[in-house]
Parts: C-alpha cells; sequence; structure tokens
C-alpha cells in the first residue's frame, strides 16, 4: 500500500466508523455487530502506524492520545452558561407561567419539556465542524478546559456530519454516568483497592477534572447535548425543539423524553409522567426543564442576573426517612467557620448510606429545634447532601440541647461568632490544622505577598509531605526539597525560591491583610497602616480606637483584636518577621489636596500599575475603594474604563484620566 492508498483508506475508515457510532450512540440502533465495528477500528490503527503522518487531532483512534496536563487552563464564555431558576410544587410552577404569559400577552404558551440530567454541564466548540475545545460551566463565565478528557467520551463526535453546520458553533450539554455504568465502575473500583464513588454525579465530575485523560477514558461517560451557545453563520431554526432535531442529526445524542408541550396543564402532566417512569430510566434525573419553544419568544423574555426568564427547572422532591441523631459534633472548614455535623443512626436514603448530616449553624439548629438524641427526618438535599429535614417531637425523650464550643477542636484558638451573622468562626487562622492549606493559598496570593508558583496542589504536596506546617515555615523552604514534589522541575523550584525572597520585601497593609484576619480586606488593611503606621501598634490597640477608624466596624474590630489574642497567631508572626519579612510604613504628608478623599481607580493605566497608583494616593492622604458610590470624589481612569467609569456618569462623580492624574501628583513632589 502506498500513501495515497493509504491515505483514501484511512478517509474511508474514518467515515465508516463515524457512521457507525452515529447509528450507536445517537440512534441506539447499530447496523454491525461489535466484532465487525472492533475489526473496523484495529484495520484504521494498522494504517496510522504504518503511516503516521496520516494520522489526524480528530481521528477515532486519537480519543486518548495526549499527554498528561500540568493543570487546566481557563476558558471564557462567549456566552454566558446561566443556571436555571428553581421550582419546587404546582405553585412556583404556576407562577413562572403567569409570568411569562403576562410578559407575552400569548393564550396558550408552547414549551419543551427535557429531562434534567444529575451530571455536570460542559461547552463543546466545533470550527469547521471538528472539535476545538471543550470546557466546563464554571462560574457561568470562565470555566476549565477539559478538551483533552471530553475527547475520550465515544459519544461526543470529533467531527460532526450533516449538512449546514455554522462555521464555528457552540454545543452545551450535560456529562453523566449511567446507573448500571456507575455500578459496574465502583466494582471494578473496590477490585482494586480505589476510591469507591459516592454517587453518579461525583464520579462524572471527577473524572472530568482529571489531568492524565488516559484515567478518564476509563470512565464510563455519556453525553447529551440540550442546546446551542455561541455560533457564526447561517442558523435558521425558530424553535428549540428544531434545536435539539438538528443536533441529532449533526451527530449528538439528545434526550429521547423531550417533549413539546401546550399550555401549563401539559407541562404538569409530563411532570408527572417523568417522575412515574423516574425508576425506569438508565440515568439519574433531578428534575424536568420547561423551556419556552420559540427562539423569538426567548429573546423577548431574556435573562434577569444570573438565569433565563424563559426557562424553569422543576425539581424533585427528594425521598425523606427517619433515624436517630445520636450526637453533634462540630467541623472546622477551610475558612475557620466552625459547621455542626449530626452523627447519625445509619440509614439508607436514595441508595446512599447516611450516617452525617450538616446542620449549617447554630440558627439553623435552634429554628428546627433540633436536640441530640432526637428522632428525625433525613434527605439529600439536591439529592447529594444529607441534611435533616424535621424533628419527630412525638418520639423525643432524654435529649439534650447542643452548645457551639468556646474552643477550636482542631487548634485550641478561641472559636468567635461574627456578629450580625449566623457563623462562628476559629480564629487561630494561621495556626490552625483545618485552615493551614488555605491560609497559605491566601498568603501567597498576588493580592497578598505574590508568591509565584506556589499554587494549590504544590501547597498540598508541601503540607502532606510534612515541609511546611504553617506560612512561617515557606521562608525555610530548600530547592532540594522542591524538586521532589511531582511535576517539579529545578527551573520551577528555583522560581518559587526567588519569589519567597523577593516577597520578603512588603508594605505593612499587604502583610496584615496577607494574615487572612476574618472580614479584613485589602481597603481595611490600608487603612490599619495609615492610622497606626506600626505592627505593634495594631496588634495592641483597644477595639474603641479600631471602631473609630473609617471603615472599620465593630464586627471587623472585634476579629482584629481575637485574631492578635490568640498567641499560636502572635508566635508565627514572630516567626516571619524573624525569616526577613519587612516594610517600609507609608508617611503621610501632613497636609495635602488628597487629604480625605475618596478615590476608585480603573482601566489600564500605561505609567504605572493600579496598585503604585493606590499606594501613591494613600501616601497623599486619599482613600481607595472598589466600587463607585455617592461618596465617591474621584475616579481614576485609563484605558478601558468598563462599568465603573458609566457609574461615576449617572453620579456624576469627577473623573480624572491619566494624565491629568499624574500632574497632579508631580505637583506634590511624587516620583514615579
Amino acid at each position: 500500500m502506498n500513501l495515497e492508498q493509504a491515505r483514501r483508506g484511512a478517509e474511508k475508515l474514518r467515515k465508516i466508523i463515524s457512521d457507525h457510532n452515529y447509528q450507536y450512540h445517537v440512534l441506539d440502533d447499530p447496523e454491525i455487530t461489535d466484532a465487525e465495528y472492533d475489526k473496523l477500528f484495529n484495520k484504521l490503527i494498522q494504517i496510522e502506524e504504518e503511516f503516521p503522518n496520516l494520522i489526524t487531532p480528530n481521528s477515532p483512534t486519537q480519543r486518548v492520545g495526549a499527554k498528561p496536563l500540568s493543570e487546566f487552563k481557563e476558558v471564557k464564555h462567549a456566552v454566558s452558561m446561566l443556571s436555571l431558576a428553581n421550582a419546587f410544587d404546582e405553585d412556583e410552577m404556576a407562577r413562572f407561567y403567569d409570568r411569562v404569559k403576562g410578559k407575552l400577552e400569548d393564550k396558550d404558551l408552547v414549551f419543551s419539556g427535557e429531562t434534567k440530567f444529575d451530571g455536570l454541564a460542559v461547552s463543546i466548540l466545533y470550527k469547521k465542524s471538528h472539535l476545538e475545545i471543550a470546557s466546563t460551566r464554571g462560574d457561568g463565565y470562565i470555566g476549565e478546559d477539559i478538551t483533552q478528557n471530553i475527547r475520550t467520551i465515544s459519544q461526543i463526535p470529533l467531527t460532526l456530519v450533516g449538512k449546514n453546520i455554522p462555521e464555528k458553533l457552540e454545543v452545551r450539554g450535560e456529562v453523566f454516568i449511567k446507573r448500571k455504568d456507575f455500578s459496574d465502575l465502583n466494582r471494578r473500583q473496590k477490585k482494586d483497592n480505589q476510591k469507591v464513588f459516592a454517587n453518579p454525579r461525583n464520579a462524572a465530575a471527577g473524572s472530568l477534572r482529571q489531568l492524565d485523560p488516559k484515567i478518564t477514558s476509563k470512565r464510563p461517560l455519556s453525553f447529551c447535548a440540550y442546546g446551542i451557545g455561541d455560533y457564526k453563520g447561517s442558523l435558521k431554526l425558530s424553535e428549540h425543539t428544531q434545536v435539539l432535531n438538528q443536533l441529532q442529526h449533526w451527530g449528538l445524542p439528545i434526550s429521547s423524553e423531550f417533549q413539546t408541550l401546550k399550555g401549563l396543564e401539559m407541562c404538569l402532566e409530563y411532570y408527572k409522567e417523568i417522575s412515574n417512569k423516574r425508576s425506569e430510566l438508565t440515568y439519574d434525573i433531578d428534575g424536568v426543564v420547561f423551556k419556552i419553544n420559540s427562539i423569538n419568544q426567548q429573546k423577548i423574555l431574556g435573562y434577569v442576573s444570573r438565569s433565563p426568564r424563559w426557562a424553569i427547572a422543576y425539581k424533585f422532591s427528594p425521598p425523606e426517612e427517619i433515624t436517630q441523631l445520636i450526637d453533634i459534633e462540630v467541623q472546622v472548614g477551610r475558612t475557620g467557620t466552625i459547621t455542626p455535623v449530626a452523627r447519625l443512626i445509619p440509614v439508607n436514603v436514595a441508595g446512599a448510606n447516611i450516617t452525617n448530616a450538616t446542620l449549617h449553624n447554630l440558627d439553623e439548629i435552634n429554628r428546627k429545634d433540633i436536640k441530640i438524641g432526637d428522632w428525625v427526618y433525613i434527605r439529600r438535599a439536591g439529592d447529594v447532601i444529607p441534611e435533616v429535614v424535621r424533628v419527630i417531637k412525638e418520639k423525643r425523650e432524654n435529649v439534650r440541647e447542643f452548645k457551639m464550643p468556646l474552643i477550636c477542636p482542631v487548634c485550641g484558638s478561641d472559636i468567635k461568632r461574627q456578629k450580625g451573622k449566623a457563623a462562628f468562626v476559629c480564629m487561630g487562622g494561621l495556626s490552625c490544622a483545618a485552615q493551614k492549606i488555605q491560609a497559605i493559598l491566601h498568603f501567597a496570593s498576588r493580592k497578598a505577598m505574590n508568591i509565584d508558583g506556589l499554587g494549590e496542589k504544590i501547597v498540598i504536596q508541601l503540607t502532606e509531605n510534612k515541609l511546611i506546617n504553617n506560612i512561617s515555615d515557606l521562608f525555610l523552604l530548600e530547592q532540594k526539597q522542591l524538586i521532589k514534589l511531582d511535576r517539579m522541575g529545578e527551573r520551577s523550584a528555583d522560581n518559587i525560591i526567588q519569589a519567597l525572597e523577593k516577597c520578603r520585601s512588603t508594605t505593612l497593609a499587604k502583610f496584615i491583610y496577607a494574615l487572612g484576619i476574618p472580614e479584613v480586606g485589602e481597603t481595611t488593611a490600608r487603612s490599619l497602616e495609615n492610622h497606626f503606621h506600626t505592627l505593634e501598634r495594631i496588634q495592641k490597640s483597644p477595639i474603641d480606637e479600631l471602631e473609630s477608624i473609617p471603615d472599620i466596624g465593630p464586627i471587623v474590630a472585634r476579629n482584629i483584636e481575637s485574631f492578635f489574642a490568640q498567641e499560636n497567631n502572635l508566635k508565627i508572626i514572630k516567626k516571619l518577621i524573624s525569616h526577613g519579612i519587612n516594610w517600609d510604613s507609608i508617611q503621610i504628608s501632613a497636609k495635602t489636596p488628597f487629604n480625605g478623599l475618596s478615590f476608585v481607580i480603573t482601566g489600564s493605566l500605561e505609567k504605572m500599575t493600579r496598585e503604585n497608583s493606590r499606594d501613591i494616593l494613600i501616601s497623599l492622604g486619599g482613600k481607595v475603594t472598589s466600587s463607585v458610590s455617592k461618596n465617591t470624589d474621584y475616579l481614576i481612569y485609563g484605558n478601558n474604563p468598563g462599568s465603573k467609569y458609566e457609574k461615576a456618569n449617572e453620579l456624576n462623580v469627577n473623573k480624572i484620566d491619566e494624565r491629568s492624574f499624574l500632574k497632579m501628583i508631580r505637583k506634590e513632589g511624587v516620583k514615579y
């Protein structure tokens, strides 16, 4: 076989294999046996092995061909992936229907009804029919690049088929694991002494976030498309159900349960129908989704904050079981928040054996009147997190009241309630083992000490290998220790050591912010620096003096006082200073035109960074805040100022461009 014959043969085989994938995964109607399919696939492998130059990224043989990643890159969604508003009963559905009907002034609204898969939402971008990039939903605006892992899912075509495919097409859908596949997966995991997954959704989410696509390829992931996001080119579709049918024609699997529904009554009947057959489905769902079918009407209705006005998820009520609450213990979260947890006599809820349930906070315990020893109803909120629903008071006997501890069970520091809030917080932020990873990450973050290269995965390795116990240990690290970490080369290790050396010289405000005192952000840290000038004075300041500082109220003042009252925190601060952390206090001019004025900085400045501008303003007696309000005196703006500039216009706030700002500070003798 020569090169040209091999090329034609490979192209023909790819087309045949893609057609059979469509028949099997999309139409659920295979035309050949698995053995025949394997013969075709192996023949393509043989050609590509003999002529490796013929291998294409979208060949069926390349679903698991990429090297492991070191981290996931960010992907910005061209069209936001918003979440859906929820309804939990017929009254809420009726209110949604009436709202939409009122805006459209239509007698009988037409909806599409679809099952709500209990999986992970993803975006898949095709360019010229070929899979280009895939990402998670993330926060709706920015997700993670999971292209390599998405390529391993056989139901997702690497190349779309059919006609009239837009030049650019973003497909949105759900990745999930079918019930039988989940059971088989857990049996294999148990046999191989690997982690057993709690539920299919967790297994699917964890599989998509594997840095090594070869691991993902071994997980039985499925996919269902439910819509289109961004696109470029002709797309003459007027109804959502047409969109679903078109996606199927292009080779993408869609829900087999979707229907077109006219009026509220048909929607409620569809909900009951799906609810009754829920257990018969091969996959988990947690409700149904209703969308206005007319795309033109969708555009008229538009969006509110983080959800479309034209769609709603009608959620199923989670099943409940009865058990006894035998004790309440507290857990310390990564940020120091104390969460009470119910210890239960084991009970099976929706297929999961439940022994613990969250009680959220003390206010929730009091509101539900929960006592230790009570018999209670348990459910899995969102079909995932177990929670106590209510107490069976008729069965109450020999119960006792829960009291929030005053001392952290992990580090022995004080526990303080945040005034005006439900949260109790451990004040041993620097020394508490439960908080150490979060404390180190915050300390190393860009706006704090800016220790470049010290990400979460490295911090976890450092703590697990007992190389560091708290932030002061960072400055004892050596290059030879770092290069022993997974995926850490000499250059990366050197960069971290250099970043640690560089960050030793900082400002008092950055250092205060880096300590992670609850509720103390950058602005509060700068206010503390401006008022006290030295760390010693901050540590010894009485609470009434703290409260006298602008922008510091009773809650923040109490947090500052409590933080510096913990001996463990003071020991770590002392160690940091002994390791060379130093700063020059900003000397505030006695009288300048900037004294007492409030500034906001926005846009890209050309001559200096916004951080430098902020420090200069503070040194001249000004105050810098992050948002424009009626109390803002001046907005300093650079290129692409954005929404803050528009807000300043609305409120008639004075605006200064960078050039004018530089002239003003030069008059005060400031060099930059």
